[in-house]
């Protein structure tokens, strides 16, 4: 027997799926019309501003307020421009440049962009505090590392997306920003009192629910004292008595990816960690990015399999889908027409947000030289470092732990050697390589990803910009004087 279709619609309102390819295929069309939430875009699933608008237009034929959902954050984690790289530089620069005023406009007009693509859930900002230097995933998506002053840009960017008519969805619940594992491949643990997570992670969150943050994103993360040996996703003290009786959130909760490894493993699958997810309070469940036709409907099944045998009450699926339609119902009212996109903006505040240790002296046409570095699954694989804006010359890529340091200078010659990386103080080799090649060669370091505390010795510069856009390349390109 095949499923009631009223509560098969029912489970479908609560998930926000995915497709491949450029092209909505019919089936993810047809579970639109069905009752499927909405979905996800992808970097996959974006080519041109054109194709785009035009897939989002097809997924509305399958019903009018569809949610359509994307990763659009700036900075190191872009869907729109993740084949060049974003034009708008991310939360860290944001936090350095330190003008809340300008961090709202930014994502104003990033909420722009996407509202006349069509697209109607950011799933941003990343409001985490980031004060774990070793993180390896948060890093510079956040704000920075004082809880007050990414409080105050977290609700500006909220504010400046949902002025654009796009709703914002705060990340990560109750805070990402304190661990040093990644919840893509694992359960990261954050081990410490809730007084601690109030004074720490928590004031952002604040912030944005007194912003009137549309909805906000579950954190695949275990912290003891509240969710026991589960993540915060399945966690009912999280997700109600936090976030709801004690912080008075009244919009959707939407969950992190449930095919992350933080979600499915500890729940036994992508079909269990959604009923979990629902039973602790969450309302929208983002499947993730490899979904099929057949993924939903087992995801679905498993639901309205749950509300018959007893581990999930009927009427938290329908509180859920509830939710999810407000949330609809939301982006279909949205104003979108008084915002427009500002291409140079995010240039701007770049290069306000560059930093130099030292002297920039002495870089005339110098061995540019790029520290190659794993990109995280939140940020794909997006082009970065100084290469496009180099007036001339090239950037060459190395590995730091393959690179003899003699090897390098020889190539350099009488030349001074530019290197460039992301979270140097973290990647194998590239601390050695930097300290070795600065005791006899002149040296000058970009840092486009976290810097922390570490600075290599010797070198004649050292340069942060905070973060790895293609707005960040070009803010140090010029700041190097190297695009002409």
């Amino acid at each position: 027997m095949g499923l009631d279709p009223g509560l098969r619609r029912l489970a479908l309102g609560t998930l926000l799926a995915a497709y491949p390819g450029a092209v909505p295929p019919g089936w993810a069309v047809d579970l639109v019309a069905d009752g499927l939430a909405g979905h996800t875009l992808f970097g996959t699933n974006v080519h041109d501003p054109a194709q785009v608008a035009a897939s989002t237009a097809a997924l509305r034929a399958g019903r009018s307020d569809v949610l359509i959902a994307i990763d659009e954050e700036g900075g190191d984690v872009t869907r729109l421009a993740h084949a060049t790289g974003s034009p708008y530089p991310g939360n860290a620069a944001l936090g350095a440049v330190g003008d809340v005023a300008l961090t709202r406009r930014v994502y104003q007009s990033i909420g722009a962009e996407l509202a006349a693509l069509g697209v109607t859930v950011n799933l941003a900002p990343t409001v985490d505090v980031n004060t774990a230097d070793d993180n390896p995933v948060i890093g510079t998506r956040s704000f920075g590392a004082d809880p007050l002053r990414v409080a105050a840009h977290s609700a500006a960017a909220v504010s400046g997306l949902q002025a654009a008519g796009v709703a914002a969805c705060a990340k990560h619940f109750p805070g990402h920003g304190a661990t040093v594992a990644d919840s893509h491949h694992e359960l990261p643990t954050v081990d410490v009192p809730l007084d601690v997570l109030r004074r720490r992670d928590l004031p952002p969150f604040a912030a944005v629910v007194a912003a009137g943050t549309q909805a906000v994103m579950t954190a695949h993360i275990r912290v003891p004292e509240l969710t026991g040996d589960g993540p915060a996703t399945f966690s009912r003290a999280v997700l109600v008595d936090l976030l709801r009786a004690e912080y008075g959130f009244t919009g959707t909760v939407i969950t992190d990816a449930l095919e992350m490894k933080g979600a499915a493993v500890a729940a036994g699958g992508v079909g269990p960690a959604a009923v979990r997810a629902l039973s602790a309070g969450a309302d929208l469940l983002c499947i993730g990015a490899q979904v099929d036709a057949a993924l939903v409907e087992r995801v679905a099944a498993e639901i309205v399999a749950a509300t018959a045998d007893g581990r999930l009450p009927l009427a938290r699926v329908e509180e859920a889908a509830g939710r999810a339609a407000a949330l609809a119902a939301w982006t279909r009212a949205a104003d979108r027409s008084s915002a427009t996109p500002d291409p140079d903006l995010g240039y701007a505040v770049a290069r306000r947000a560059v930093r130099v240790e030292g002297l920039l002296t002495g870089l005339d046409q110098p061995l540019v030289v790029q520290l190659h570095t794993e990109s995280t699954m939140a940020e794909g694989r997006v082009p970065w470092g100084l290469g496009p804006h180099l007036d001339g010359g090239r950037e060459i890529r190395v590995v730091a732990t393959e690179t003899d340091q003699a090897a390098l200078r020889e190539v350099a010659g009488d030349r001074p050697i530019v290197l460039v990386g992301r979270h140097l103080h973290r990647l194998p080799g590239g601390p050695e390589l930097i300290d070795a090649l600065a005791a006899a060669h002149p040296v000058t370091v970009v840092e486009m990803g976290w810097p922390g505390t570490w600075r290599p010795s010797g070198v004649r510069a050292f340069v942060t910009t905070y973060g790895a856009s293609h707005a960040n390349g070009r803010a140090a390109a010029e700041a190097l004087g190297l695009t002409g």
